[in-house]
């Protein structure tokens, strides 16, 4: 595949990429600083990629810089991922595809937490490694222990966290859908 080749499949895979994660535009404009018009000529090949703006978007989309130029998989199957912190856990993505089927690690570090359930579309499995999670599920509050796993519809109001006792290490696994949260409404205490 020559350069122009692989540079003229960057903007369907760029368009491609921020729908599937429905990102408007102007979302992604706001998280990278690049202009909403440079991001859609982008898209629609009438600008060519570049490194300053590559480098941003794939911060953005939290992915490699090679899924958004289209590069050749290497032979390797590993997923070589890095770390990311997000809502004090650290999360380590075990599936490399955009969309579809997500799969983490996280470590969640010993702590107590007021329970805050949320819901989004979807449905979450979780699998204990070692320690013991706090799963709060509409009425339930279950504790699950090392081998024990959880399956849920995502539109129930849930939460997941440490029991305070120590850390906790899990697997946790969602559809896309599973990436937008959204806060539930509660009444006002009075």
């Amino acid at each position: 595949m020559t350069t122009d080749e692989v540079l003229a499949g960057v903007g369907p895979r760029l368009r491609q990429m921020r729908k599937e994660r429905e990102v408007t535009l102007a979302a992604l404009s706001e998280t990278t600083g690049i202009s909403v018009s440079t991001l859609s000529r982008l898209e629609s090949g009438l600008r060519k990629p570049s490194l300053e703006l590559l480098l941003p978007i794939a911060r953005a989309h939290q992915v490699a810089l090679d899924e958004l130029v289209g590069a050749p998989p290497a032979d390797d199957p590993r997923v070589r991922s890095k770390p990311i912190e997000m809502f004090g856990r650290v999360h380590w993505p075990l599936t490399r595809q955009p969309g579809g089927l997500q799969a983490y690690k996280v470590l969640e570090p010993q702590r107590r937490q007021e329970p805050d359930p949320r819901t989004h579309e979807g449905y979450e499995w979780l699998y204990v490694l070692s320690g013991k999670l706090r799963l709060v599920l509409g009425e339930h509050d279950v504790v699950l222990t090392a081998g024990e796993a959880a399956e849920f519809d995502t539109r129930v109001p849930h939460w997941f966290g440490s029991t305070g006792e120590g850390p906790v290490e899990f697997l946790s696994l969602f559809g896309r859908q599973g990436e937008r949260i959204h806060v539930r409404a509660r009444p006002k205490r009075k």
